[in-house]
């Protein structure tokens, strides 16, 4: 085998991250995920701290030119940019979001022991997870996308979600391809590491028998509506009254539901413009089926537009969407990127945060926690005050996505929620994937991409929480951050005794 300064390493660095890119959704080979990162931090043996940063900014190329190729077709398709804007604009994005693997290979080399210690089996990890909440929470309102843990969810690792979420997982994930390297490349202690790294598989296998939260009440049928209208019709003026209409009969042959959901913008006008003649006859005819009936349409309040949801039956209630979508509901990076979307050609939304503390819809008798589209995919905001919800929703459009990997990625995030918080997910998309999931994160029924399709069946209202609920992402992280404070205290030291 070549030593890892060679070039071979370099370039096949871009393969493996093509490589931890198939361990996602729709391929589901969560075990390439343990392989990839551990050809990466091989790579990241013997070598100078610039050259472990270019290995993983060409990992990074690999991993988000591929797993995040929908973007071109957003911009493209539906964002009307033209394919050379569209290129350039994708180009750009990878080519940002492939700094974070390569900080990481700067930073673990940079800084780790000198000597063949065990205790270097920690840097990257540890790096990896704290880059990761920075790209997944904090930069540009988070980028989640592509976070190691999602591809674990139904690997052993998966027991650990209920307990760690995304970010401990993700650790346990990372320090499994550090051992993994360790032992390869030294030699010594293997009796040990092997033990650690069964015990990390084996203990996850295990929790998964684990449930963490209770049936609190009798199961009730609910329907999900997937009404596949195309994007590029949608807000067309005069398809209004049909989509209206295709969602309304889609509705009245399931109102022996006890709940009927509709996904993400499905009525194309503001509130005010329809409220009057559509949505409050639907709701009178709702509340004559005894049936609790969520929409989503956009709210208009003086001189703000939300991303809303309604629920209309026994009580009307609103939320508006909290967690907005960078470059997409709203402009980031503010006039820089005003500016480069209009060379582009691309018109986005304007829309306005509806805050953190919005009380529970509420449907079925119970309430539940809601969130439109890419809110899924942060679960340290879903977990919040999660012991008064019976059962998670989410409405969200991918269509603006097409046949790409984002759809089936998105399903894949979302699964995690029902899994974090052991609650059944409600997941109502306009063209797909619509699903109905356990609070196992187990995918019950689902509707084929791009189908007009009603998924109906029976749901549990669950109560309690799981540990993960309780403690949440700061802790973890927390913790996370006082060991790599713990180890450059102990490097520091060493560094002064010697």
């Amino acid at each position: 085998m070549p030593h890892t300064s060679h070039a071979a390493y370099t370039y096949s660095s871009f393969l493996a991250g093509l490589l931890l890119a198939i361990a996602f959704a729709p391929f589901d080979v969560g075990y390439l995920a343990v392989i990839a990162l551990s050809f990466l931090f091989w790579s990241w043996e013997a070598v100078s701290p610039s050259k472990a940063a270019w290995r993983g900014y060409l990992f990074g190329l690999g991993l988000f030119g591929f797993g995040a190729s929908w973007v071109y077709v957003s911009v493209h398709d539906y964002g009307g940019a033209s394919a050379i804007g569209s290129g350039l604009l994708t180009a750009f994005f990878v080519a940002f979001w492939a700094l974070f693997p390569a900080l990481v290979g700067y930073l673990a080399v940079k800084i780790r022991f000198g000597s063949r210690t065990v205790l270097n089996i920690l840097w990257a990890p540890l790096i990896w997870i704290l880059v990761e909440n920075i790209r997944g929470y904090w930069l540009l309102n988070g980028f989640p996308w592509l976070q190691i843990a999602y591809a674990e969810i139904d690997t052993p690792l998966g027991g650990y979600i209920p307990i760690l979420g995304v970010y401990g997982t993700g650790f346990l994930l990372a320090l499994s391809a550090s051992l993994m390297v360790f032992m390869l490349k030294h030699h010594y202690k293997t009796r040990l590491l092997i033990g650690l790294l069964t015990a990390i598989w084996v203990g996850g296998g295990l929790l998964k028998t684990i449930t963490w939260t209770q049936v609190i009440g009798a199961p009730f049928k609910v329907s999900l509506i997937q009404g596949n209208i195309p994007q590029d019709q949608k807000w067309v003026p005069e398809n209004k009254i049909s989509t209206l209409l295709k969602y309304k009969q889609l509705t009245e042959a399931h109102w022996d539901s006890k709940v009927i959901i509709w996904p993400e913008s499905a009525i194309p006008a503001y509130l005010s413009q329809v409220d009057e003649h559509f949505v409050t006859p639907l709701e009178a005819e709702a509340k004559e089926h005894n049936v609790d009936i969520i929409v989503s349409l956009p709210l208009q309040e003086a001189d703000a537009i939300y991303n809303g949801v309604l629920s209309l039956g026994a009580e009307r209630m609103t939320y508006k969407k909290n967690h907005l979508l960078p470059f997409g509901e709203y402009l980031a990076l503010q006039p820089l990127s005003g500016w480069v979307l209009d060379l582009l050609g691309i018109k986005l939304g304007d829309f306005t945060s509806g805050g953190a503390s919005q009380p529970f819809l509420k449907a079925g008798g119970y309430a539940f926690s809601t969130s439109i589209c890419y809110e899924d995919a942060f679960g340290g905001e879903v977990i919040n005050r999660i012991e008064q919800a019976a059962f998670l929703v989410n409405v969200t459009n991918d269509a603006w996505f097409g046949n790409s990997l984002e759809p089936h990625q998105h399903l894949q995030i979302a699964r995690m929620r029902a899994l974090e918080t052991g609650r059944y997910l409600l997941r109502a998309t306009n063209t797909g994937v619509t699903a109905i999931v356990d609070a196992r994160g187990k995918v019950i029924k689902q509707a084929p991409l791009f189908e007009t399709a009603v998924l109906t069946d029976l749901v549990m209202p669950m109560g309690g929480v799981t540990p993960y609920a309780k403690i949440g992402d700061a802790l973890i992280i927390g913790v996370l951050t006082l060991l790599l404070i713990g180890l450059m205290l102990i490097k520091w030291y060493r560094q002064k005794s010697n």
